[in-house]
C-alpha cells in the first residue's frame, strides 16, 4: 500500500492574509492553538484566492521582539526591559504580516509518497509542509503526523 501526503494531511488549519498585523497574528496562534489541541508554531499565508504566498512562524514574530543590539547589551539583570517590550508591541500592529512572512517555500502534492515527504522534512529542517493542488493550498503535513504514522506500525511497536 503507497501511503502519499493526502493519507498524513490536515485539512482544517488557519491561514494568516498578507495584511494581517502581526498583533492579529498572536491572536491567530492562540486560536488556531486552542482549537487544534496542541501548539501551533506556523501558519499559512494564502491570498483571498487561496494562493499560497508565505508561511509565519513564532520564530518570526519573535524576532520582532528582540532587540536588535542585544549582542552588545552584556548582562541584561540590571535592565529595565518593560518600556522596551511595550514600545516593540505598539509597533507590532503596524508591521504586516507580508513584512515579515517567509517566501521561498518547498510544497508537496497529495500524491507525494511519504518517504519523499520525511526525506523533504529532513533534508531542509521542516516541521511542516503545505500541500498545493492547482496552485490552492489543500492541506498541511505536520511532522508529528508523519512521525506517528510511521512509527505506529506493529513493526515498530513490537
Amino acid at each position: 500500500m503507497t501511503v502519499t501526503a493526502k493519507d498524513v494531511m490536515d485539512t482544517t488549519f488557519l491561514t494568516l492574509h498578507p495584511k494581517m498585523s502581526v498583533t492579529e497574528v498572536v491572536k491567530v496562534f492562540k486560536k488556531a492553538s486552542e482549537e487544534q489541541k496542541s501548539k501551533s508554531f506556523g501558519l499559512l499565508v494564502t491570498t483571498d484566492q487561496g494562493e499560497l504566498v508565505g508561511m509565519v512562524s513564532m520564530f518570526d514574530v519573535l524576532l520582532l521582539m528582540r532587540p536588535k543590539h542585544i549582542h552588545i547589551w552584556g548582562e541584561m539583570n540590571d535592565m529595565d526591559v518593560t518600556g522596551f517590550l511595550d514600545e516593540t508591541c505598539r509597533r507590532a500592529k503596524s508591521i504586516l504580516v507580508e513584512d515579515i512572512m517567509t517566501t521561498d517555500l518547498i510544497s508537496i502534492t497529495p500524491d507525494t509518497h511519504l518517504l519523499f515527504i520525511v526525506d523533504i522534512m529532513i533534508r531542509k529542517h521542516l516541521r511542516r509542509l503545505p500541500v498545493l493542488e492547482n496552485g490552492k493550498v489543500v492541506g498541511i503535513v505536520y511532522i508529528s503526523k508523519v512521525f506517528y504514522h510511521l512509527m505506529e506500525r506493529p513493526s515498530c511497536m513490537t
